[in-house]
């Protein structure tokens, strides 16, 4: 089974930046797509990013488009989220998630694994 680990996450102001690292390790790996998603106190685990781990294809949330970029680096089985103009509505929990078949699918159901997650907090 695949281990992913997030890391990356800190207290940074409004229009600040960060980068978010998720680490994938483990035995006969064999997923095809990973994606960032991010849940708030008391609200629904939403989507912010895929991409699929072949071609790189990506695609995003509404709501971080222009402002976050997802990337993955296959040799060192790492995927990062880049996320600047950060604003107070980002801040939550970020989760990597991994999906062991093709296609960048939006609700966390349709993934396999995820990361324990790692805190966002910007303050406006």
């Amino acid at each position: 089974q695949v281990q992913l680990k997030e890391s990356g996450g800190g207290l940074v102001q409004d229009g600040d930046s960060l980068k978010l690292s998720c680490a994938a390790s483990g035995r006969n790996q064999g997923y095809y797509t990973m994606a960032w998603f991010r849940q708030a106190p008391g609200k629904e685990r939403d989507f912010v990013a895929g991409t699929t781990w072949s071609s790189g294809h990506t695609d995003y949330a509404d709501s971080v488009k222009g402002r976050f970029t997802i990337s993955r680096d296959n040799t060192k089985n790492m995927m990062y989220l880049q996320m600047n103009s950060l604003k107070a509505e980002d801040t939550a929990l970020y989760y990597c998630a991994a999906r062991y078949r093709g296609g960048i699918y939006y609700q966390p159901n349709d993934y396999d694994n995820w990361g324990q997650g790692t805190q966002v907090t910007v303050s406006s």
